[in-house]
């Protein structure tokens, strides 16, 4: 067992030149056949993905058919696998998916909490502003949820729990698409009151691989099967809308606009993270069998770390131009400054991927 694998230190924040904190983090790389190419720490890390599990949440209700038989866009199908910023056009958008299900906001069973923009959150104060359930940075999916219900013919009426028929079929198909059978899924409740599955980290790029892999194949071609065409729009809807994932000032919205399409990236609470590369000469080099997934989980939750992560992968695996990765610099090297913008420190990284091949 190697030194990365026993204490995978990812990255260490200085103060002055004294160590503030290290932050454990563990990475996982595959491609679309879901074979390990590439990893740091434990790539089986036992992990809450979050809302990075949100794409197959949406792929649950996008079953149902409740796109079509309710008239969502695909920017709703964005929000459906957001975490948004609660800026107007995310509130509006999430009110009218829910006019659009023949719901209300009281059937929503989210609750209103302050915005991840701290420009909404000034906003919001200076209005005395007290957020409701639409203005959940999860409103989208549930949202999709109370479609989704409707789609199968079940009640609105806690759609959320987990013995909802609804959550039934979204359990079962998050296994699914993950290649795991259901009882190999652990669930917990989620900050937005549905439930949030638990599986090794590697599953999670594995269904992000399966994502970019899919947007990869030729759109209406007969060989495509309807859960390759749904995984499909989904990357399409987020990478088309990447505002309607996050926002203003957020990594996510950030990532997919700097890459133009090439990938797909989102963000769980709690610092975890995943990317699918759609196929390309970098992908082939790079070892991976069509598209390649990336995953992160960092141990104490610490986003800023995350990202700076995630950013000094991409640049390991050179994936993309090198313009479109200095898009993503002030992530990979956040300053670091007090309250008189005086520079206090520094945040070193050190995840030294291995390749799973040339492991024991």
């Amino acid at each position: 067992m190697t030194a990365a694998t026993t204490r995978p230190i990812a990255a260490t924040t200085y103060r002055g030149e004294a160590v503030e904190n290290s932050h454990i983090a563990h990475v996982a790389v595959v491609d679309a056949r879901g074979r390990l190419l590439y990893r740091f720490g434990d790539p089986a890390r036992m992990t809450l993905a979050r809302s990075a599990a949100k794409p197959a949440q949406a792929l649950a209700v996008l079953e149902t058919g409740a796109l079509e038989r309710f008239g969502f866009e695909e920017a709703d199908l964005a929000l459906m696998c957001g975490s948004h910023n609660s800026e107007e056009r995310h509130i509006e958008r999430a009110s009218r998916m829910i006019a659009k299900a023949h719901a209300s906001e009281a059937d929503l069973r989210c609750g209103g909490h302050p915005p991840l923009s701290d420009a909404v959150f000034r906003s919001w104060i200076k209005q005395d502003f007290t957020p409701g359930p639409v203005c959940s940075n999860c409103s989208g999916k549930h949202a999709g949820m109370l479609a989704g219900a409707q789609a199968i013919g079940a009640t609105v009426q806690d759609y959320h729990l987990p013995e909802h028929p609804l959550q039934v079929r979204v359990k079962h198909i998050v296994a699914d698409v993950c290649d795991l059978p259901d009882d190999a899924v652990r669930w917990a409740i989620d900050g937005c009151n549905l439930p949030t599955p638990a599986f090794p980290l590697e599953r999670l790029a594995r269904l992000y691989a399966k994502l970019a892999d899919a947007a990869a194949q030729p759109a209406g071609g007969g060989e495509v099967s309807a859960r390759s065409a749904a995984l499909a729009r989904i990357y399409r809807a987020m990478t088309a809308y990447p505002e309607m994932v996050a926002g203003e000032g957020r990594f996510c919205t950030t990532l997919m606009r700097s890459f133009e399409g090439a990938l797909v990236g989102k963000v769980g609470a709690e610092a975890s993270y995943a990317i699918g590369v759609r196929p390309s000469a970098q992908t082939t080099r790079l070892g991976a069998d069509g598209a390649l997934g990336i995953a992160v989980k960092v141990e104490d939750g610490n986003a800023t770390a995350l990202y700076a992560i995630v950013t000094d992968l991409l640049n390991q695996l050179e994936i993309g131009t090198s313009a479109q990765r200095a898009r993503l610099e002030a992530y990979r090297a956040p300053p670091m400054r007090n309250t008189m913008r005086v520079e206090t420190g520094r945040l070193a990284l050190s995840v030294a991927l291995e390749a799973a091949s040339a492991l024991p």
